[in-house]
């Protein structure tokens, strides 16, 4: 598929991603790796454009020891829009077949709308039923085709390009995890492997609209269904470190059912540990593992903060614990942003509305499921906004309060 050229300017930059991230210059390793992906899709959508332009997702398949990846690509008018993985680490004795019917019932019963076609890497049995249960979802006729020639085998093959290359991210993503954690575990001194990290954030605006997040980190990835969020309840004004206390003693006194971590993980320094531990003491948790993950003044190593402990451990840039911690800490703080510029875009819109007289919380709720945003308030015509029951008055003062500075 690829010409020659490609094939060796491709292989030449996997050897140095390989070779950097064989002497831990991880840094180097991701930059490779990202330029990679950018030739490939560039490449990918050269070689979909050229084969074909109809509406089809295809499947391809990868195995590697007991680890299979799945890869679902998304054509659409003959060009590549996006790209579902599936990846099961110990799947050695489950059949192709299988494999495939699992993703497919797994990503059209949830996300997806069926194409016209769909091409498998593998003949299915029953396929005639699953076309049916497709086809219903569509409201259109679908086809299952397992190609082995032509240009839709070619696609198919493509696909299983992809797989195989996700494969081995995957595989190489896990090695590198279990030297973060086994590296953790010593640093640490911690009795066991931390296979489950949890990570705490604060985020506020001098103080207002204060939120905490907490994200989970399990199994060398991101557990999401776990993540949870706070909206700080005992502390007025901008206390990061009576805030963070608040959200773990509400975490580990909760009783939702949620498993206990291996380790947790405070975005701060010895303040912001301190107050977790009272959380944790305050919740009947004093003896989970807890760390404070923060940097120096003026300094790029992070450095970890441990109870009882007034040195901090400082962390080597290029060293996989290092790499992991930072992912899960600035996971937290993304997501804590994330919900606070949420409750801060909320609290705008109630506290304009608010300002005019005429508008209570009924007809402001009224306004803003009709109207969706302050924006089309502002640029409704007259018209629409006696449709939405405002008297002349009230929508010149709406006018007014919500005309743009100049």
């Amino acid at each position: 598929f690829l010409e020659g050229r490609d094939t060796e300017l491709l292989d030449g930059l996997r050897e140095q991603m390989h070779i950097a991230a064989d002497r831990q210059a991880f840094e180097d390793a991701a930059r490779l790796r990202d330029q990679i992906y950018k030739i490939e899709q560039t490449l990918e959508k050269q070689r979909i454009a050229q084969t074909t332009a109809a509406d089809q997702d295809v499947i391809g398949l990868a195995r590697q020891g007991t680890a299979t990846d799945l890869q679902m690509l998304f054509v659409r008018g003959g060009l590549l829009i996006g790209r579902k993985d599936f990846f099961w680490p110990d799947a050695a004795d489950v059949a192709d077949e299988e494999l495939v019917r699992s993703a497919i019932e797994q990503f059209y019963n949830k996300d997806g709308l069926p194409p016209k076609e769909l091409l498998v890497p593998t003949a299915l049995n029953e396929a005639g039923l699953i076309e049916q249960w497709l086809s219903g979802k569509k409201g259109a006729a679908v086809r299952i085709v397992a190609p082995e020639r032509g240009i839709k085998h070619q696609l198919v093959l493509l696909a299983e390009e992809n797989a195989a290359a996700a494969l081995a991210d995957h595989l190489r993503n896990e090695a590198i995890d279990h030297q973060a954690v086994e590296e953790l575990k010593r640093l640490l001194h911690l009795d066991k492997v931390p296979r489950r990290i949890e990570g705490f954030d604060i985020s506020n605006t001098m103080g207002d609209q204060s939120v905490a997040s907490f994200v989970v980190w399990e199994e060398g990835q991101a557990k999401k269904s776990d993540y949870r969020k706070f909206r700080i309840k005992t502390v007025t004004g901008a206390n990061d470190f009576a805030s963070m206390q608040e959200a773990v003693g509400r975490r580990y006194g909760e009783t939702e059912g949620l498993p206990l971590p291996d380790l947790v993980l405070i975005d701060g320094g010895l303040g912001q540990l301190s107050a977790a531990m009272e959380g944790l003491k305050a919740a009947g948790r004093a003896g989970l593992p807890i760390i404070g993950l923060a940097k120096a003044k003026g300094e790029k190593e992070e450095r970890i903060f441990l109870p009882g402990r007034k040195n901090p451990i400082i962390l080597k840039p290029s060293s996989p614990a290092t790499h992991l911690l930072q992912r899960i800490r600035d996971e937290a703080h993304r997501f804590a942003i994330a919900y606070h510029r949420k409750l801060r875009g909320k609290a705008l819109v109630s506290s304009k509305l608010d300002r005019i007289i005429g508008v209570g919380e009924i007809r402001r709720n009224t306004l803003l499921k009709k109207f969706g945003s302050l924006d089309k308030i502002a640029s409704a015509t007259d018209t629409q906004l006696r449709e939405a029951g405002l008297d002349a008055k009230t929508a010149a003062e709406i006018r007014k309060v919500l005309a743009p500075i100049p």
